[in-house]
């Protein structure tokens, strides 16, 4: 597990095992396909993952940064996030709540209606510090739970760019190894910028490391 202040990375120790180009979704498919091998990946603009750990198309391939993944069960591998519900920058006053049950390792964290829960590996979403703590290779995934009220999510918004929607008393954060999300009903979920079936529960673990990444 990486901690504030330690190295990152050590020099390449060889070639990779695989090599891809894409976004986020297109990374994960191709760790999920290669677990635990060393990676080279050309990172186009829908990859916010590579925009965490400084990674471009033309990054020499010099270094080997171990990095986590999201076990999303039968949703497949993340490698940046998971949002459930409405995106926070999508929230609007009108947007409902939900009942909602969050755990973070077995620790009830919110229980309640909210609008929104995001798991995050990564840090950044649709170019947002969503998670400003989010760090791919610490071991952990970083929570967010959404309850804020309708007059209140305006200026949340406003305030994502930066990363300065955060600390809110409505917006719950947690960190663990495992979430469990339990909806009262179906709600959307989206894996790596990709929507896919309305689901009512999540069951989400991080693989620390996931792979290992050139850049």
């Amino acid at each position: 597990m990486i901690r504030p202040g330690d190295p990152w990375g050590e020099p390449a120790g060889g070639p990779p095992d695989a090599t891809g180009a894409g976004s986020d979704h297109d990374l994960a498919a191709l760790a999920a396909a290669h677990r635990g091998a060393r990676l080279r990946f050309a990172p186009d603009e829908r990859c916010e993952l590579a925009r965490a750990v400084g990674l471009t198309a033309a990054a020499p391939g010099v270094t080997d940064l171990p990095l986590d993944a999201l076990d999303v069960g039968d949703l497949g591998l993340a490698v940046n996030m998971v949002v459930a519900g409405v995106p926070p920058d999508r929230l609007q006053p009108w947007s409902r709540a939900h009942p909602v049950t969050v755990r973070v390792d077995g620790r009830l964290v919110h229980e309640g209606p909210a609008t929104t829960v995001v798991v995050a590996n990564g840090q950044f979403r649709r170019g947002a510090d969503l998670v400003p703590r989010g760090h791919p290779g610490d071991g952990r995934l970083e929570v967010q739970v959404y309850a804020l009220r309708a007059g209140e999510r305006a200026g949340m918004r406003r305030r994502l760019p930066g990363g300065g929607h955060l600390p809110h008393p409505r917006i719950t954060t947690a960190r663990g190894r495992q979430a469990d999300v339990r909806w009262a009903a179906p709600a959307p979920v989206e894996v790596d910028g990709t929507a896919g079936a309305r689901r009512a529960a999540l069951d989400v673990t991080v693989r620390s490391p996931a792979f290992v990444l050139l850049v």
